[in-house]
């Protein structure tokens, strides 16, 4: 699991499993301060051409919503696709009143999401991939 996080939280449970049911808890620093957010994975996609999972937020999470992380394979191009899926407001009354900060650190969030997992894509070999590795969303 910590592999698909890119570094604007800190996975405080790196060895929890991508099982419907599992607590993920994100440490973050913001704004001087330190959270805590914990989220429930709601399902995991497993097929032979589709992999991913969603989570959704707990009470114990300063938003409100559900995020979706998605790898899809295009046998015939041989491209690969990731899609990542978020909709949420804000819960805890800090969220709230920091709510343009909030939406600026999600929309970071997303962007070093996609960074992370194209850079992550680069280790596939031309052998693997003979028709290159793309990314989408």
């Amino acid at each position: 699991m910590a592999a698909l996080r890119p570094r604007l939280g800190r996975v405080a449970n790196p060895g929890a499993g991508i099982n419907i049911g599992e607590i993920v808890a994100v440490e973050v620093h913001a704004l001087g301060l330190w959270s805590v957010n914990y989220s429930r994975i709601l399902y995991v996609i497993d097929e032979p051409t589709r992999f991913g999972f969603a989570y959704g937020t707990t009470p114990m999470h300063v938003e409100r919503g559900e995020e979706r992380f998605l790898l899809e394979y295009d046998p015939t191009s041989g491209a690969v696709f990731y899609d990542l899926l978020a909709i949420c407001q804000p819960a805890h009354w800090m969220a709230k009143l920091a709510y343009p900060y909030t939406r600026s650190r999600q929309h970071k969030f997303a962007r070093n999401s996609h960074n992370h997992m194209q850079s992550l894509l680069h280790y596939v070999t031309p052998q693997q991939n003979p028709s290159g590795v793309e990314s989408g969303s």
